[in-house]
């Protein structure tokens, strides 16, 4: 479906629709429809985290249409850089954000650590995957780690699913350690696996793989047989092959280590506001976790939703368990690829 028509579908089923979008697939009793939710009053702040090219964006403006006596007022900037203003305003004394959505667990790891996040409603908690259920936070979309290889020189079989068994595969590899996504896959590593083990992982990466600039790049690599495989979120993967059917790209995970890790997008409401917390429920409903896993390929965080075009169900992912506001932890992740000599 093109993006404007299902734009359009998103729409119409959050201002007036009386059936929910894409209903038939829906199962779960606990995923709901905008049309079970209050109507927003009043205005609200949002610090909101780039990401998505502009989908968030999307959302934010159909959930504003239907509820015409609400007011969003949005920030908008690096997610890392607000969750510090957020931080710094509260040793000011000022509270100026009611919502802090996050394209990363990692920065709302922050917020929630210096205890400026109040707690999720039970009922809100309930309607979300049982794993990511999380006292202070409630995540809005996933994206799992991923091999991409290029699907005309190698098969899923010739790809290592232990990510440590990757830099002696023989496989050339491509990867992006500056990119912040690599570096919480890196801390996520080193909280499962420990230092060391990171360490030579890292060091023997460094002889054997070919750095980008970001992820999109590596994923661009596979896909043109500059490389066997990558490193990278699922999206990357997806959104190439969307907009290029035959691309000569497919997905490979690993098991129970961090090269699955399944990080999310979350927000964080920072005071007591009832609107602040009904706007959450906004972000939850079938209408735009479907819209999310549809047009942004994320996962959705809530019961009875279908994983994008491409993806294995969450049932058939192997995560490993890792705290993901833990990953809030950069600095000795940074001193550790420091030391290996990757940044």
């Amino acid at each position: 479906m093109q993006l404007r028509a299902f734009l359009q579908i998103l729409m119409v089923a959050l201002l007036c629709s009386p059936v929910p979008v894409m209903a038939q697939q829906m199962t779960s009793v606990n995923a709901t429809s905008v049309e079970s939710l209050p109507p927003l009053k009043g205005e609200l702040t949002l610090y909101l985290g780039r990401g998505e090219g502009g989908l968030y964006e999307d959302v934010l403006n159909a959930i504003q249409e239907r509820n015409p006596e609400f007011t969003l007022n949005i920030r908008r900037g690096p997610t890392a850089a607000l969750a510090n203003a957020i931080m710094a305003e509260s040793k000011a004394g000022i509270r100026r954000a009611d919502l802090f959505w996050a394209v990363d667990s990692g920065a709302i790891g922050m917020v929630v650590d210096a205890g400026l996040a109040t707690t999720v409603p039970n009922d809100v908690r309930q309607q979300l995957l049982p794993q990511f259920r999380f006292s202070h936070w409630t995540p809005i979309s996933g994206r799992v780690r991923t091999l991409p290889f290029n699907s005309e020189t190698r098969n899923a079989n010739d790809i290592p699913d232990n990510i440590f068994a990757l830099p002696n595969s023989g496989l050339r590899i491509a990867w992006a350690p500056a990119y912040a996504s690599f570096q919480s896959f890196v801390t996520a590593m080193r909280l499962h696996s420990g230092e060391e083990k990171t360490l030579n992982w890292l060091k023997q990466m460094k002889q054997h793989a070919t750095r980008y600039a970001g992820e999109l790049g590596v994923v661009m690599a596979v896909e043109r047989g500059e490389v066997d495989v990558g490193l990278a979120n699922h999206y990357y993967t997806l959104r190439l092959k969307k907009g290029k059917p035959n691309a000569n790209v497919d997905l490979a995970f690993t098991q129970n280590d961090a090269g699955s890790l399944i990080n999310a997008s979350g927000i964080v409401a920072l005071n007591d506001n009832k609107t602040a917390v009904d706007f959450i429920r906004y972000l939850l409903t079938k209408e735009v976790q479907t819209f999310l896993a549809s047009e942004a390929y994320e996962l959705p965080m809530v019961q009875g939703i279908a994983s994008p075009q491409g993806l294995p169900s969450m049932d058939q992912l192997a995560p490993p368990k890792v705290d993901l506001t833990e990953l809030s932890d950069l600095r000795p992740t940074l001193n550790l690829m420091r030391k290996a000599g990757v940044l």
